[in-house]
């Protein structure tokens, strides 16, 4: 009887078998879909992503969950805009770049300048760098004054290249809150983040130019000698000399004296 057991046993229809596979794999399918939904609807932070509720307002919004919120407006001071101008003679062009780009900051505005001793080699140059930097180009508030000055830099042409400068930034709309005037060979100790950061505490009203009209002994040192600057004239630099006659001190207006702290 044993072996007749075994013999039916062996000999059973393969379907009477295979009759637990299709539930068998049904279940399988169910379990994984089911695996899939917990795992597509749950953060990796337990939290519901999918639910969102909608708001009580009469336009019936759509938010995400009630525990997001905006971020509050800050109380800070906007943060303000400096004005540079930035000047070289020949030679000073690969500087000026260089002191350009540690300045820079697309809240400032900025008016470079090469004066008329470089070579034009030099000041082209400087001009194809700003139009074809990427970031100078885009933004788009770095100015050249491509019609170069003659400077001598103890004379008035030094002044008047500075005041120069001064009514490009003003033309461009004069958005800056304070004017910096720099050399090539100056470079910045801290970045202009901090910078703003800190200047923006400041009135907007301040400047740092310690100054008085009780000009002394300076009245007759430097208000009434007559001062000849080449540079007004010529076509080469050369420095400024004095002559021997000398002028009365204007009227029409008040001389002042002082310097920047």
């Amino acid at each position: 009887m044993k072996s007749l057991k075994s013999y039916l046993h062996l000999r059973q229809p393969p379907n009477v078998e295979r009759k637990w596979i299709f539930p068998l794999a049904i279940g399988s399918l169910v379990s994984l879909f089911l695996l899939f939904l917990t795992t597509l609807t749950t953060s990796p932070y337990g939290t519901l992503f999918f639910p969102l509720y909608r708001s009580s307002t009469p336009s019936g919004g759509v938010f995400v969950e009630a525990k997001l919120r905006p971020l509050p407006v800050s109380s800070l001071p906007p943060p303000p805009r400096l004005a540079y101008l930035i000047s070289g003679s020949a030679g000073d062009g690969e500087m000026l770049k260089r002191t350009l780009l540690a300045l820079y900051h697309p809240l400032n505005r900025y008016v470079v300048h090469l004066d008329l001793e470089s070579p034009p080699k030099e000041r082209v140059d400087l001009l194809n760098f700003i139009r074809t930097h990427r970031v100078l180009a885009s933004v788009g508030n770095v100015r050249m004054i491509t019609k170069a000055n003659l400077i001598t830099y103890k004379g008035p042409t030094m002044v008047a290249n500075t005041l120069h400068a001064a009514a490009i930034l003003l033309k461009e709309g004069g958005d800056w809150d304070w004017f910096v005037n720099l050399s090539a060979s100056d470079y910045p100790l801290v970045t202009q983040d901090d910078l703003l950061h800190t200047f923006s505490y400041l009135p907007r009203d301040l400047n740092f130019m310690d100054h008085t009209s009780n000009i002394g002994w300076k009245e007759f040192q430097r208000a009434k000698p007559i001062i000849i600057d080449p540079g007004l004239y010529m076509t080469k630099k050369s420095d400024v000399f004095w002559i021997t006659q000398r002028r009365s001190v204007p009227t029409a207006f008040k001389l002042f004296t002082g310097e920047v702290s």
